[in-house]
């Protein structure tokens, strides 16, 4: 028996378009119940995306032609070497100098100014006057002063036998008690003149003054002759860098200047030591202290400042130094560049093997300018450790501080990194513009 059915009730049946397996599920459905996902086409899309490479990759790249050719590698990183090389040693040696005469200046002070007579409006020869001495010490901040005279005419032999005219530069001071305290001079032997020595020809010897005489030691037997008269050799002194005029000097006592060598009792320079604060308005006042009466005959000096543009000179000449070792440095970057062409040239078939396989133009540039930096690097670090080697010999076999400034090493790394990179552009621009078809077909 038919029964009917409500309209309602036959719509509330699922149909075909109902079905969610038809309709509502994302994507095609095949018949294992498998639905394709939207995202294998990206995949697909980035398969075929080139490789980047990592800093580790680059470096490993890059390494390639340097381990072939380790020969033709070494030969052109040398060149960098050698100019690092030179700038490190030329900056070191410089930077120890200059640091040796900080100490030496700290240790002898500053503060030490000269008076010495000039020349007279006529042009001749002043003289400091006979009370020049007491005027100077009048002085508030002067706290030490001793003086030398020079002896004219009294020439120094070592033997009666020696030619008149075979002095060897070497001259007589009558000197003051005090004079070795002022300066602060060192001996290398013997003593210094006292009250009682200094009465009686004895003498101390300046460092050169004794090797030209032949004299190393002191004694009673020994014996030099000045101006005519035997006199006994109690002390030899070290190099006085504040005073180099009597390294070649042989220096008597005042009293026995005056009675042996008719010395004059006028002083021809006076050492003194004041304040270190009060340099300057001392050296300002000494002329016209040590001479009242003329004191445009009058020169003062300060012989650190002599030291110091002797520093100033040394300094000029390092830097043509330096200019030699940068001109060593940009003939290495050139022999680099000439070994990254050469080597762009021999290695085509890599190249064009390497772009066929999906290496970008990019990478390839990558590769030739980190292989030029890298051939430059170690020149560059060879350079730095050799330039630091040759300043730690020559300062410590000249008894400097051995000073290395950290600039000098990381400019000259950070100068080696920046020609091999220009070093390497050209060649890794060659490389790059050579497609895959016309690297593989040359020999």
């Amino acid at each position: 028996m038919a029964t009917d059915i409500p309209t309602e009730a036959r719509s509330d049946r699922p149909g075909r378009s109902d079905r969610p397996g038809r309709t509502d599920r994302p994507g095609r459905t095949d018949r294992r119940g498998r639905t394709d996902r939207p995202d294998r086409t990206d995949r697909r899309a980035d398969a075929l995306r080139p490789a980047r490479l990592r800093p580790r990759d680059v470096v490993k790249v890059g390494a390639v032609g340097l381990r072939t050719r380790p020969l033709r590698a070494f030969l052109s990183a040398l060149g960098i070497a050698i100019g690092i090389a030179a700038m490190v040693a030329v900056v070191g040696i410089s930077s120890s100098s200059r640091a040796d005469l900080d100490r030496s200046l700290a240790a002898l002070g500053t503060n030490l100014l000269t008076v010495s007579p000039g020349s007279t409006m006529s042009g001749g020869q002043a003289r400091l006057p006979e009370t020049a001495e007491e005027m100077v010490a009048r002085i508030g901040p002067v706290y030490s002063v001793s003086a030398v005279g020079k002896l004219t005419g009294a020439k120094v032999y070592r033997t009666d036998k020696i030619p008149e005219a075979e002095t060897n530069g070497i001259a007589a001071f009558a000197a003051r008690t005090d004079l070795r305290a002022t300066l602060g001079a060192k001996l290398r032997a013997g003593s210094w003149l006292n009250g009682a020595t200094s009465t009686y020809p004895t003498t101390v010897l300046g460092a050169t003054a004794a090797e030209r005489l032949g004299i190393g030691q002191v004694g009673p037997d020994t014996q030099v002759l000045i101006g005519g008269r035997w006199f006994t050799v109690v002390g030899i002194l070290e190099p006085a860098p504040l005073a180099p005029e009597l390294d070649t000097a042989a220096l008597v006592g005042w009293r026995a200047a005056e009675t042996e060598l008719y010395f004059d009792g006028r002083p021809t320079t006076i050492y003194t030591r004041s304040q270190d604060s009060a340099v300057e308005s001392v050296a300002s006042v000494l002329g016209a202290t040590a001479n009242p009466e003329a004191p445009g005959e009058v020169e003062v000096s300060r012989p650190s400042d002599a030291l110091a543009a002797q520093q100033a000179a040394g300094e000029a000449f390092t830097g043509l130094l330096l200019g030699l070792g940068a001109v060593a440095l940009l003939v290495g970057g050139v022999g680099v560049a000439n070994t990254m062409v050469i080597s762009v040239l021999e290695r085509r078939a890599e190249i064009g093997l390497r772009r066929s396989l999906g290496a970008t133009r990019g990478q390839i540039r990558t590769q030739f300018v980190a292989e030029s930096q890298l051939l430059s690097a170690l020149g560059g670090a060879g350079g730095a450790l050799l330039g630091a080697t040759v300043t730690a010999g020559y300062a410590l076999s000249q008894g400097w501080p051995v000073v290395i400034p950290p600039w000098a090493l990381l400019g000259g790394l950070a100068a080696t990194l920046a020609i091999g990179g220009l070093a390497g552009l050209y060649p890794a621009l060659r490389a790059s513009r050579l497609s895959p078809t016309e690297a593989l077909a040359m020999p």
